[in-house]
This record gives structure tokens, C-alpha cells and sequence, in this order.
């Protein structure tokens, strides 16, 4: 299903390169900076349309200037409902079908508590906030539309003490690895979740999750001494352009129009942790989430 001449050190344009993207439309969250910058730049140089989000509108304007590619900018703040429900009214009103939406935007980390409307701020951003993005356009999407949603290695932190759904606010022994590695289990079980509701819909769409790998970007702005870490880390950094690639893999490439439900790393299927295949715990994310955003 993948293709083995991918990996580790391919970059985003080694994965896209004889792949023609013109006519097709992509959401990319966050694509202001980052893999998400790499990745709409790399789209649009395949022909692609991009409907690019950032936090705000002035934002996302200035990333399509500094990329040079035409494209339509979307303010959409993940940690607010009110923001993500106004993002997904204005790509309504486009009209633009989607070929693809890549959940790629995240914060990591933060040092300390924080928290939006009682709940624990990076599950609120990195789960709830792309949740109700994604399912609030999933008319938008193309026949055979992907989703393509950011997790990370990182998820392996949750192993001990899983989704910890009784623990939502983060009030209870809070740990900023621990809470970050949760919303990335998050992550692959909405993208599992919605795997399986596609496929039992009989729908050609598909839903994928993966770890892009360790890279320098800013997503570690709430790290205390990032440098630090980073040059004690024994895992081998990407660049950009590296890091970029399994998600540019998993959105566009031909070989991949049947995956559904998996979990990528390195442009390879991987194996993340047992938790993440649990299709009952699945189940109770996906009905708290919906709970979560019905009250607010």
C-alpha cells in the first residue's frame, strides 16, 4: 500500500514530484508557518489550490503574500468554538470542494494549566477544535476527499493513563507531556473514527493519521529551554522539508487512495499503541467530543 522508496529522509517534494494537483482544493490548518507552510507550498507548486487557516485573517493573508501562491485565507483560532463554526461557515460560502483537509495545526507542551471553556487547553486546541472543523465540512469534501490529521510520536506518553476522559479539565496531576501525548491519542482515534464511519458509509473517502517526526519549528515555543532539549534528544531531527512529507505523502499520493483508518510515520504504515486501535474508547471520544461542543 505505501511505497518503499519513501522514508525517513524523503522531503515533501521528493513524495509529490510527477503528481498533478490541478483543479484539486486542500484546507491546511496552521499553514501560516511550519510543516503547514511547507506543505501548501508544495501543494500549490503541484497545482493545488489552498484554503489556508491561521489564527487570524491578517495572518493567514500575510502567509499566501510570503509563500507568492494565490489561495483563500480562513481565520480559524482552534481553541475557540466561535472561531472554528465561523471558519467552516466561510469555507461554505466559497463553494469550494475539497480534495483534502490536513489537520496540521498544534500547540505542545504548554508548561503550565491552561484551559478553555474548563477543559484542558492543548485536547481543546489539537482534538476538540479540529473535530469540529473537519466534521463541520465533511459536505465539503470531493467523493474520494482525505483527511489527513497530525498525531505524533508523542502519543506514546499517554500509554500509562490513556485518553483520561475523567480528567478533561487537566486539573488532576497535570504534566504537559502527558497532556500533549493525549491529545495526539486524540488525534488517531478521531481519524480511526472517522475511517470507520466513511467506510460504513460506503463513502470513497478515507481518514488517516501520523507522526511527521521531531522537527525544530514552532510548535515548540512553550518549550523552557527548546534549544536545550533539542540538543539532548537522542532521535535524529528532520527538516522542514523531511518533516512535511508524510503528510504531503498520506494527503496526494495515488498509492495511498484506499488507506483508511492507519497510522503513518516516515511515509510508511507504522504501529502506534495499542490504546489507538481501541474502537470502544474510539467511540466514547467521539460522543464526549460531541457532547463538549453541544454546550458550547
Amino acid at each position: 500500500m505505501t511505497t518503499a522508496e519513501f522514508g525517513f529522509d524523503s522531503t515533501s517534494e521528493e513524495v509529490t514530484r510527477g503528481i498533478d494537483l490541478s483543479g484539486t482544493s486542500w484546507l491546511i490548518t496552521g499553514f501560516n508557518s511550519g510543516l503547514g507552510e511547507e506543505t501548501a507550498r508544495v501543494l500549490a507548486l503541484r497545482g493545488a489550490h489552498i484554503v489556508g487557516t491561521a489564527r487570524t485573517a491578517s495572518k493567514a493573508a500575510e502567509a499566501f503574500e510570503r509563500l507568492g501562491i494565490e489561495g483563500t485565507p480562513i481565520a480559524c483560532e482552534l481553541a475557540s468554538v466561535a472561531s472554528v463554526r465561523a471558519a467552516v461557515d466561510a469555507v461554505r460560502d466559497t463553494g469550494i470542494a475539497l480534495d483534502g483537509i490536513i489537520a496540521n495545526a498544534g500547540i505542545m507542551a504548554l508548561p503550565e494549566l491552561r484551559q478553555q471553556d474548563g477543559f484542558e487547553l492543548q485536547f481543546f486546541t489539537n482534538h476538540v477544535g479540529h473535530f469540529a472543523l473537519v466534521t463541520g465540512l465533511i459536505d465539503q469534501l470531493t467523493d474520494e476527499g482525505r483527511v489527513v490529521v497530525l498525531s505524533s510520536m508523542a502519543h506514546t506518553m499517554a500509554r500509562e493513563r490513556g485518553l483520561e476522559l475523567d480528567n478533561l479539565s487537566g486539573e488532576r496531576d497535570y504534566h504537559p507531556w502527558r497532556m500533549y501525548g493525549r491529545s495526539k491519542l486524540a488525534n488517531i482515534l478521531f481519524a480511526r473514527s472517522l475511517a470507520r464511519r466513511f467506510a460504513e458509509a460506503g463513502s470513497r473517502r478515507t481518514a488517516n493519521a501520523l507522526h511527521p517526526g521531531v522537527i525544530k519549528t514552532n510548535l515548540s515555543r512553550h518549550i523552557p529551554d527548546a534549544e536545550g532539549m533539542f540538543s539532548r534528544m537522542t532521535v535524529t531531527l528532520k527538516t522542514v522539508e523531511q518533516g512535511a512529507a508524510t503528510q504531503c505523502f498520506v494527503a496526494t499520493h495515488p498509492s495511498l487512495s484506499s488507506a483508511n483508518g492507519q497510522y503513518f510515520s516516515d511515509c510508511q504504515e507504522a504501529r502506534a499503541i495499542p490504546a489507538a486501535y481501541d474502537d470502544a474508547l474510539a467511540e466514547l471520544l467521539w460522543a464526549r467530543t460531541e457532547e463538549i461542543l453541544s454546550t458550547l
